[in-house]
């Protein structure tokens, strides 16, 4: 049980985590073991995720002033939630974790203070990473730049081997 203090600090610091995450995701845990969560846990701090079991009616307080207020309704249950920067990779660790252990559920979340569901959440986790995204285009790039080359390169050569134009086209006399 906490006291007043503790609670109060509970609220400012979920209250802190919230307006600072760019994105947020909201789960159930229910059947998860502690070796799981641990798990869960360390793949989530790899990438600078914090991944937090939290007190829903405490938690409900913390989230009226913040701009997450709008998950509130989320909170019910075993409800554990992953704070980060990366959306996508927040989402993509936990559907990843999901599928591998049907314990975990994903409920809804937020990324950059648009209100995701659980599909919403889905299609997150399947978007490219912006790693990713930069490393596609650079190929893309990359490979354009390749076949105009080729292109240019093989123009020259069929250019190399004519014969010159003065030597078979007029007559010898």
């Amino acid at each position: 049980m906490m006291n007043k203090e503790q609670k109060k600090n509970y609220i400012t610091e979920m209250t802190a985590q919230f307006e600072n995450s760019k994105a947020v995701m909201v789960t159930h845990y229910q059947g998860l073991t502690m070796p799981q969560l641990d798990e869960l846990r360390s793949k989530m701090r790899e990438h600078g995720i914090v991944f937090r079991i939290t007190k829903n009616r405490i938690t409900k307080l913390a989230l009226e002033k913040t701009k997450c207020k709008d998950l509130s309704k989320l909170f019910t249950g075993p409800t554990a939630v992953a704070f980060g920067e990366d959306a996508i990779m927040s989402a993509r660790i936990l559907s990843k974790f999901a599928n591998d252990n049907e314990s975990l559920k994903l409920i809804g979340g937020i990324m950059d203070n648009e209100l995701l569901d659980q599909a919403g959440v889905l299609n997150v986790a399947s978007l490219p990473t912006l790693d990713e995204a930069r490393a596609n285009i650079v190929g893309i790039l990359n490979a354009s730049a390749s076949k105009l080359a080729s292109i240019l390169l093989a123009r020259s050569e069929k250019m190399g081997n004519l014969p010159p134009e003065n030597s078979e086209t007029q007559p010898k006399e």
